[in-house]
């Protein structure tokens, strides 16, 4: 269906180029009348008879100047009304390769899972409509033409990354809303309706990181505006360069990181699940200890713990075997959590038999018991009543553990089967593969054809209405390339779970990284390739307001109550009105 409506869009814009042409207008105080041939009096010319003269033309100098065709044939207009058309139209093919650009990543994620697919190219990718209209707006025409077209391109860059944390995150937040319980949210539970305080989302941890690379990926603007900041002329081509080169590394680094965050998040989860594993046997060994595990001055109690190493010891032989290791595990409750128990007991041994012989004696249990207990009190001071709270310890550190393994995203229900997380079964690769290297070159194909047009049908629009062309990229082309990512965080957040949240804010936080590293790296690439000025300075205040302010709340807390909505919102208004009052009340530039 999107492909057919693609195909006449198509040739409707082809109809609409081969008409294109101009009307020639009668002008009745002319002196080339028409006679009807009746009227036997004299003409104006002072003959006699009937005379009949035909209207050829209107004079040369009053025809309409004609707009300059993008290729020599892509239609366009001077008015209004036929840009805001144009504008209309160019967007939705920039929206349908986005489209295709999208479904074709997720395709090859399917068939090769995350790594090198889900680090390199799904974020390039997304961004590749943004970087191709960036791109355009500076290469068209000579060095002046270029510099009056790339404010285009810089209103682009910073609409996407201020449209996706502000609209798209606030939205986010409202319609992935659920009850609030001790401070995180409650899956598929949504009973608060609209209270700002107890509903809101939570995220995983992972999520935190991605806001702080996000605030992190700002530093090139900060470096590219530093001549301007110090009141600095001679060394703006410098400093661009310094920021391209920068941008570039920052971009090569976040890729890596991307390629091998799957593998560091396993790392991370398996930690989680063992200090999990460790807090709840120190709460089942303090239930079956004949005493305090922690003596009347907040020390491990060995005697405590020795009693516990014969409970333990089922056949007596001073010796604790894995099986009887597995069977202490066994009758631990561990609330939901899920793990190999094979491999909990693997861990058990790393910990404890210090001789590698498979088994732990009383002196190693010993020795282990009371490194977990030191690890569990964490920094917290001993004293005289820390052995009366030996309990309130235990739980402390049972809550943590089971806190940062939430926060870490488990996967325990098979929910990456659900969201398409990749690297599952493909019933026939071969053709997935073949479809997904189609839609890739169309939407590539799509985005490079009609960027360079719907650059310059919004200076048209800008030339006709007196609108600056930023304020209209600003606002109307992160709808067309930012569209399909944003409806696609909105349906997974609308899902009202911990995980389908956490992928969520994480993909906006990535959408930005992205802008602000590959999507300035093509910009700056321009600037300095093509001799331009760089004179952004009110643009750049904005990105980084909005990326410090999203990025350094996201990067410190893991809820989001519905409060945190309004803040989104409100600076959206905000950039637009700054940019505004920066450039045309104080004179920035």
């Amino acid at each position: 269906m999107r492909f057919r409506s693609l195909i006449s869009l198509l040739f409707l814009l082809f109809f609409t180029s081969s008409a294109y042409a101009r009307f020639v207008s009668l002008h009745p105080s002319s002196t080339s009348l028409v006679s009807d041939g009746i009227d036997g009096g004299s003409n104006l010319d002072g003959g006699s008879g009937s005379v009949i003269k035909t209207v050829v033309s209107a004079p040369a100098e009053e025809k309409e100047e004609a707009c300059e065709q993008t290729y020599g044939f892509m239609p366009c207009t001077k008015t209004a009304l036929g840009n805001v058309f144009l504008i209309l139209v160019y967007g939705f093919l920039m929206f349908t390769a986005a489209t295709y650009l999208s479904a074709g990543s997720e395709l090859l994620l399917e068939i090769l899972g995350p790594g090198i697919v889900g680090g390199l190219f799904l974020p390039m990718l997304g961004a590749l409509p943004d970087a191709m209209l960036i791109m355009v707006s500076g290469l068209s025409g000579d060095a002046a033409t270029a510099q009056s077209q790339v404010s285009v391109g810089m209103g682009l860059l910073a609409g996407s990354t201020v449209m996706l944390l502000t609209v798209i995150w606030g939205t986010c937040t409202v319609v992935g809303k659920c009850d609030l319980r001790d401070s995180i949210a409650v899956n598929n539970q949504d009973t608060k309706g609209f209270h700002l305080k107890d509903s809101g989302v939570t995220v995983d941890i992972w999520t935190s990181y991605a806001a702080r690379i996000m605030a992190i990926s700002v530093i090139p603007f900060v470096i590219v505006q530093l001549p301007q900041m110090l009141g600095s002329t001679s060394g703006r081509q410098l400093s661009v360069l310094v920021s391209l080169i920068l941008s570039v590394l920052m971009l090569i680094s976040y890729c890596v990181y991307q390629v091998f965050q799957p593998w560091i998040q396993r790392r991370r989860l398996a930690f989680a699940k063992h200090k999990h594993v460790i807090s709840g046997i120190l709460k089942h060994l303090k239930q079956r200890a004949l005493g305090r595990l922690l003596d009347d001055e907040g020390q491990p109690d060995e005697h405590v713990i020795r009693r516990l190493f014969e409970t333990i010891d089922a056949n007596k032989d001073g010796h604790l075997s894995a099986a009887e290791l597995k069977a202490l595990i066994i009758g631990v409750s561990f609330e939901e959590i899920d793990f190999d128990k094979d491999d909990a007991v693997g861990k058990l041994l790393q910990d404890f038999d210090k001789t590698l012989d498979e088994q732990v004696d009383e002196e190693e249990f010993v020795r282990g018991i009371k490194h977990w207990l030191i690890q569990a009190m964490g920094g917290a001071p001993s004293g005289p009543d820390a052995g009366p709270r030996t309990m309130k310890v235990l739980d402390n550190f049972h809550v943590q553990a089971k806190r940062e393994h939430a926060l870490l995203g488990d996967n325990e229900n098979g929910e990456n089967d659900e969201e398409g997380e990749g690297g599952g079964e493909v019933a026939d690769p071969k053709w997935v593969t073949i479809k997904a290297a189609l839609l890739l070159l169309l939407g590539a194909a799509i985005a490079a054809a009609f960027a360079d047009p719907l650059v310059d049908t919004v200076n048209n629009f800008s030339a006709a209405t007196g609108i600056p062309s930023f304020f209209i990229s600003f606002i109307a082309l992160p709808l067309a390339t930012n569209s399909s990512e944003a409806v696609s965080a909105i349906i997974f957040a609308s899902r009202k779970k911990i995980r389908t949240a956490s992928l969520t804010f994480s993909e906006l936080c990535g959408g930005v990284t992205m802008n602000n590293i590959l999507c300035l790296s093509v910009f700056l690439a321009i600037v300095y390739v093509r001799g331009l000025t760089w004179n952004f300075s009110s643009e750049v205040l904005v990105i980084l307001i909005v990326c410090l302010v999203m990025g350094g709340f996201a990067s410190f807390r893991t809820t989001y109550p519905l409060w945190t909505c309004f803040i989104a919102y409100l600076l959206y208004p905000f950039s637009l009105g700054l940019v505004y009052i920066l450039d045309y009340w104080f004179g920035w530039s």
